[in-house]
């Protein structure tokens, strides 16, 4: 039986509860953490309080990527000289700092903000799919249709909800004229691309190999 942690402060306890309603944070570390802002300066503390209220309240998505940003476009959506033929899709922000990191990739992201999961409830509607089908629609709707080079790459996670998000957006942009890729298998199974070292992402996006469902 698991005795209730007693502490001297209601003030202490709370702020331990808060820190540690955050993921991968337990009771243990979120005293920790408490105890040490409380032996930070007050102007510390006061400045990481403000940032988070700032980051909650002022940070936007990008309405091409749907990445986190300062402004409507993000500065890669924004950047003339990114390949905007090739879009990387992804399952959130850390992926795309992950994949940065390397500098081995020019072109410009999508975001989905998850994969699908039946076990957790997640399903195609609940990420971003369709803005993604739209996008792609974009592409190819210029004059002559989809450039010749244009690439949609799947730089998803190798494990079954991973593989079932990418059949899944496979099919439904297999009728536009792109091509579709997937990382090189330099990345195990069920890897996550936030955990790969940037020699071994960077070699996986050079040497992407088509799509196979």
């Amino acid at each position: 039986m698991t005795v209730p942690e007693k502490y001297p402060s209601r003030l202490l306890e709370d702020a331990v509860g808060s820190i540690g309603s955050l993921p991968g944070i337990g009771k243990r570390s979120a005293l920790r953490l408490a105890l040490h802002l409380l032996r930070q300066p007050q102007e510390n503390v006061r400045h990481l309080a403000a940032s988070l209220v700032r980051l909650r309240e002022e940070a936007r998505y990008c309405r091409e990527c749907l990445m986190i940003s300062d402004e409507e476009l993000c500065p890669i959506c924004s950047d003339r000289s990114r390949d905007h033929r090739t879009i990387c899709v992804v399952e959130n922000v850390r992926d795309v700092m992950s994949i940065e990191n390397t500098g081995q990739y020019h072109g410009v992201y999508h975001v989905l903000g998850g994969i699908i999961s039946p076990i957790d409830g997640v399903g195609p509607s609940d990420i971003a799919i369709e803005p993604l089908v739209s996008r792609v629609g974009r592409l190819v709707s210029g004059e002559g249709g989809a450039p010749a080079d244009a690439e949609v790459i799947l730089a998803l996670s190798g494990d079954v909800e991973g593989e079932t998000t990418a059949f899944y957006i496979y099919r439904k942009i297999a009728s536009f004229n792109v091509k579709v890729s997937a990382l090189a298998r330099g990345l195990g199974f069920g890897d996550d691309l936030e955990y790969a070292d940037e020699l071994t992402l960077g070699r996986s996006i050079v040497n992407r190999q088509a799509f196979k469902p």
